[in-house]
């Protein structure tokens, strides 16, 4: 009988083995799946323009060029919607939001983004617009309890030397109103001879990058109280920046940005800068998604994630799969952790979850089916408690976010 119970119980192991990673490599076993909790409707297609995704507390909010919607994070039901004015559109927005508040630039009949409008995220209400100089670009922020809205060249000063290009008058540069109320806080001047192009506001300082007189980028600093000048900083080194490149904000607080010359042998990487603006680490910008927390720079290639120190520039771990047909479509770093949503062209979506201070992987999951199921290319990924909800936007009809979560 003994024998008999081996005969017979070798075989259903391995079949039951053969069984649970038939299940796991499908996506359908307990434990190591996982399953589709909500999808918000399908929007009509999008513009270019306009879109941004922010996740608040227990809400999830879209903007687009004509409307800012929000969702509970929990079910996926709609919470409010902002349908922009008349025949206005949204035609740029802040990246980040803070203390609820997120800020739009809306247009009308081609005029650029001439107004400014604060909207709760909570409750969908406008708290208050003004008036704005100018075009597009990234010009608006929020922090420290400011709106901190940028001007453009539209008016040149006379006495600029030939050939260094237009600068704003100075009390038009960068001006500061209160997060909540629109009230006037401060103007700024930036460095004679600069444009403001990109803004960020820290905790302790306003960030603005510039472009100069002398074919030369910087990064400047400014006192959130007042708007004092606190300090002005070359983006290169013994080798200027020029004027011209594109230059963006990873993160405000620490300071690193996203610096693409546009020629060849121009700089394409990521800079970091101490509260002092003192520079620190350099890393060469690879694949496309990028995160910055704990003190670490995270870019997701390939089907894996690489962390690097911020101070030093120098490599800290690596992690994820090395398979090349396997591709990041999503990241998100905060909390200890980062995720990583993958791809392969041919085998099944997979979740990743690394420890963001040493590179340990905490979680691995297969999903069932590719989780946009042909509903265009993801745009961000958030974490809500247990959920994991990715956000998207494109030329066609697409559910701007859906939830996730491990079964």
């Amino acid at each position: 009988m003994p024998l008999l119970l081996v005969v017979i119980g070798v075989p259903l192991a391995l079949v039951g083995g053969l069984a649970s990673c038939v299940a796991s490599e499908l996506g359908y076993l307990p434990g190591d799946s996982m399953e589709r909790v909500w999808d918000a409707p399908r929007d009509r297609p999008a513009a270019e323009y306009g879109n941004a995704a922010w996740a608040v507390g227990d809400t999830v909010v879209r903007s687009r060029f004509d409307a800012v919607t929000a969702f509970d994070a929990r079910s996926g039901k709609r919470r409010w919607e902002y349908a922009v004015p008349g025949r206005a559109e949204v035609c740029a927005t802040a990246d980040t939001v803070s203390d609820s508040v997120a800020l739009i630039a809306l247009g009308e009949n081609g005029k650029g983004c001439a107004t400014v409008a604060a909207i709760d995220l909570k409750d969908g209400r406008e708290l208050w617009r003004t008036g704005r100089r100018g075009g597009g670009g990234d010009v608006l922020a929020t922090g420290a309890g400011l709106a901190v809205i940028l001007g453009a060249d539209e008016r040149r000063d006379g006495e600029h030397a030939e050939g260094t290009g237009p600068v704003l008058r100075g009390d038009r540069a960068m001006r500061a109103v209160d997060l909540r109320t629109g009230a006037p806080r401060w103007k700024a001047a930036v460095p004679r001879g600069c444009l403001p192009r990109e803004v960020a506001v820290a905790p302790r300082r306003v960030l603005a990058g510039l472009g100069c007189a002398g074919d030369e980028a910087k990064l400047a600093a400014f006192d959130p109280a007042d708007g004092k000048e606190l300090w002005t900083v070359p983006l290169g080194g013994r080798r200027p920046v020029a004027a011209d490149a594109s230059v963006t904000f990873a993160s405000a607080e620490p300071t690193v940005l996203k610096v693409v010359e546009p020629k060849q042998h121009g700089v394409n990487a990521f800079l970091a800068f101490g509260a002092d603006g003192r520079a620190q680490g350099r890393i060469d910008a690879f694949g496309s998604h990028a995160a910055v927390t704990d003190g670490k720079l995270f870019l997701g290639s390939g089907g894996g994630v690489v962390a690097f120190d911020l101070v030093s520039g120098d490599e800290a771990w690596r992690a994820g799969s090395e398979d090349p047909g396997r591709s990041v479509t999503a990241m998100h770093a905060g909390g200890g952790r980062v995720t990583l949503l993958t791809r392969h062209r041919r085998d099944h979506d997979e979740l990743y979850v690394f420890d963001s201070a040493t590179g340990d992987t905490v979680d691995e999951r297969t999903f069932s089916r590719d989780e946009d199921e042909g509903n265009g290319e993801l745009t961000g990924l958030f974490r809500y408690e247990d959920l994991f909800i990715t956000a998207r936007w494109g030329d066609g009809k697409r559910q701007p976010f859906s939830a996730f979560r491990g079964w």
